[in-house]
């Protein structure tokens, strides 16, 4: 079907063989993509704000859970290790350009280089998020959960954190992890932490200096301690110790900071790995000549809109999970 023209004014209007504002149909579909897409991180953030604001007292603050920074063991460094991330995402997003760029002028050495370094980006994204899974995961201090649900860290005279492993007593008790093996199929616990309720109970006892923070903010936008005495009844509701954080337990302050970091971040971290496999695709079909024989690189341009996309979501997600 051609070009329909009105017999009234002679103004011509789609009829489906042209292309609509120019845009070829694999480009109108990524974009359809990138809308739907767009919405759906929309939601997930739109969620986290919700839930941030309605437990904004007992909300981690970032500034004290992403302070680790590689090969810089034991030194606070916040955000800089994220803000690190972020550039090298935003740098990707350069290269890339430039190989849409290379691409339209056909210039396929220039399109490869700046494929390769996309991608160099991309990897170092992702690698850098799977290392700070694992230092999240994994957890630095340490915390103890009460009765009520409540979590309690420790802190020095100053207020400086303190590990668990640094004042924690050893007792001579014996701990063993039910299994199923040693129970009915649905007999399981999790995994046992590397101190006991008591231990950590009694290496409070031995350290007077020692003090309780408690997970809510106060009107200085800074985490409640306690007196020593009010630290001591509040501990003696000690229910289990926490080590780190996944879906159930989190040593830095509310569940949900959790399970939002895990989802929006994971989420984000797929569409990168996805965007790099692409990417990489790609790259090879650059190097055996694919798009010089088609005498278009679109394709170069098509998911040059992806990655775009995919950096431009990362700004957001740095914002309001980060920063704000």
């Amino acid at each position: 079907m051609g070009t329909v023209t009105t017999a009234n004014s002679g103004h011509q209007t789609w009829g489906g063989a042209n292309e609509p504002m120019g845009a070829s149909y694999g480009k109108l579909m990524m974009w359809f993509f990138i809308v739907s897409d767009a919405l759906t991180f929309s939601g997930f953030l739109a969620a986290y704000g919700f839930s941030r604001f309605k437990f904004i007292e007992t909300w981690p603050l970032a500034d004290e859970v992403f302070t680790h920074f590689p090969f810089m063991h034991g030194v606070s460094a916040p955000m800089y290790y994220v803000a690190f991330m972020t550039f090298i995402l935003i740098f990707s997003s350069v290269t890339m350009v430039l190989a849409v760029d290379a691409g339209h002028q056909m210039k396929k050495n220039s399109v490869v280089i700046y494929m390769f370094l996309t991608i160099i980006g991309g990897l170092i994204f992702v690698g850098s998020q799977a290392w700070e899974w694992k230092n999240f995961i994994k957890g630095e201090y340490g915390a103890i959960e009460t009765k009520g649900g409540s979590l309690l860290q420790f802190v020095d005279a100053e207020g400086h954190r303190v590990a668990l492993a640094d004042f924690a007593a050893t007792l001579s008790e014996e701990r063993e992890q039910l299994t199923r093996s040693k129970g009915r199929w649905f007999m399981e616990e999790e995994t046992l932490p590397t101190y006991s309720v008591a231990e950590i109970q009694e290496g409070f006892k031995a350290h007077p200096e020692l003090l309780i923070r408690t997970e809510h903010i106060n009107a200085e936008k800074k985490k409640t301690i306690l007196s020593r005495k009010d630290s001591e009844t509040r501990l003696a509701e000690a229910s289990l110790v926490v080590e780190g954080a996944n879906l159930v337990r989190n040593e830095y302050g509310s569940k949900l900071f959790a399970d939002f970091f895990f989802f929006i971040t994971g989420f984000h971290g797929f569409h990168v790995f996805s965007g790099v496999i692409i990417n990489i695709i790609i790259f090879f079909n650059v190097l055996l000549g694919t798009y010089e024989k088609r005498k278009s690189y679109e394709m170069v341009e098509k998911v040059g809109l992806y990655w775009h996309f995919v950096d431009l979501v990362w700004v957001f997600v740095f914002t309001v999970f980060y920063l704000v």
